[in-house]
Order: structure tokens, then C-alpha cells, then sequence
């Protein structure tokens, strides 16, 4: 992967990206140090964060390993490294929660399905993460469901 022209492009265009892509091309990193950032901190989540977000790292860079065009590695290492900029932001702060909450002018943009689509992802991610709940459901419902 040739940096220096990645860079270079990333940097040169005025019209381009948003200001926080451009910031984190500014800071990019080569793919295998950005890569063992990640895991890295990673490290520092719940078990159950961390083994969903190691096997998606794992396999978007497995994924994109063989690109050869030089935006498209400027984009795709600009956008991990915003997410482990992001997850580092939460690490030092002291709030619980982790995350951001989800822009409303955005929530407004979305259709029904995706409206749905993201109430349903916010059902199961509850129940994952609160133990009571999931072990409150009988394992007998779930087999019914599932004929």
C-alpha cells in the first residue's frame, strides 16, 4: 500500500471529505499498527462488546486486504480510525454508557423499515446485555419459534 500517495490525495482535495474524515487522515495510520490499535483497545470493553467488535475488525481488514486503489484505503483507514478515536473519547470520560446518541434530524431521514429495523436491533442488544431478561425467557418459547 503506497502512503505517501494515499496521504497525499487524502490531503489535497478541498471539496472532499467531512471535517472529521479529514482530521483523521490527517493522524492515519498504516492498516497493521491502526488494526492492532484496535484490538487493542478493545481490550478495555465488555466481553461481550469486544468479542462482536474483534471478529468485525478482523474480518473488515481480512475483507480489504487485497485493495490496491489508494482512496480507497485513505477512506477505509480514515473511518477505523474515527471509530478508535471515538472509543478512546469514551474510555477517558467517565460516563457509563457508551457510544453517542443518534442525531434526530438523522432518525427523521429514516424510512419505516429502517425505523423498525432499528427498534428490533435495539431489542436484542437489551436483551444481551441485561442477563435477567434473557434468562427470564423459557428456552421452550424459543424452540417454538424457531418450528
Amino acid at each position: 500500500m503506497q502512503w505517501t500517495i494515499a496521504r497525499s490525495l487524502a490531503q489535497g482535495s478541498s471539496q472532499g471529505p467531512s471535517l472529521a474524515v479529514r482530521q483523521a487522515s490527517e493522524t492515519l495510520l498504516p492498516p497493521i499498527p491502526l488494526y492492532r490499535a484496535l484490538l487493542r483497545v478493545h481490550r478495555k470493553l465488555p466481553v461481550e462488546m469486544r468479542s462482536l467488535g474483534d471478529d468485525y475488525v478482523k474480518s473488515e481488514f481480512r475483507r480489504h486486504q487485497k485493495i490496491s486503489n489508494p482512496l480507497h484505503i485513505v477512506g477505509f483507514c480514515s473511518q477505523w480510525k474515527m471509530y478508535l478515536d471515538a472509543l478512546l473519547a469514551d474510555q477517558l470520560s467517565s460516563i457509563e454508557t457508551r457510544g453517542k446518541s443518534m442525531d434526530p434530524d438523522l432518525l427523521e431521514k429514516f424510512s419505516d423499515e429502517q425505523l423498525y429495523q432499528l427498534y428490533e436491533l435495539k431489542l436484542a442488544a437489551t436483551e444481551v446485555f441485561d442477563p435477567e431478561r434473557a434468562q427470564s425467557r423459557p428456552h421452550d418459547q424459543e424452540n417454538e419459534d424457531k418450528s
